[in-house]
């Protein structure tokens, strides 16, 4: 079983991640066996299936140029797709902080 993903339901279903080797930057798995920086784009398995995505995956990892391969287990009856975990929200979704809090390039060029 995925260590990393322990709230993962028998029922429901899950999208794969990794990180990509290039950058470190979030990826997710799409139908097409791609990698997209992109949650909306990834694939939805149901979570009886994930485990054996997630292995066929792992196993090819770095030729894919992706490591840490886990599966994410999605938010019933959300739209779109929502990771379940705020954790995994943050990793799709981006920082937690907000815009306004954050220094215009103006503000910290004289820093």
């Amino acid at each position: 079983m995925d260590v990393r993903n322990n709230r993962r339901t028998t029922t429901g279903s899950s999208v794969v991640t990794a990180n990509r080797l290039l950058d470190g930057r979030i990826v997710w798995l799409t139908d097409q066996g791609t990698w997209s920086v992109d949650i909306a784009r990834a694939a939805v398995w149901p979570n009886d299936r994930i485990e054996a995505v997630i292995a066929d995956t792992a196993r090819n990892q770095q030729e894919q140029g992706v490591v840490g391969v886990y599966g994410v287990q999605l938010a019933d009856g959300a739209e779109g797709i929502m990771p379940l975990t705020v954790r995994e929200r943050i990793r799709a979704f981006g920082p937690t902080v907000h815009p306004q809090f954050v220094p215009s390039h103006e503000e910290t060029a004289h820093v």
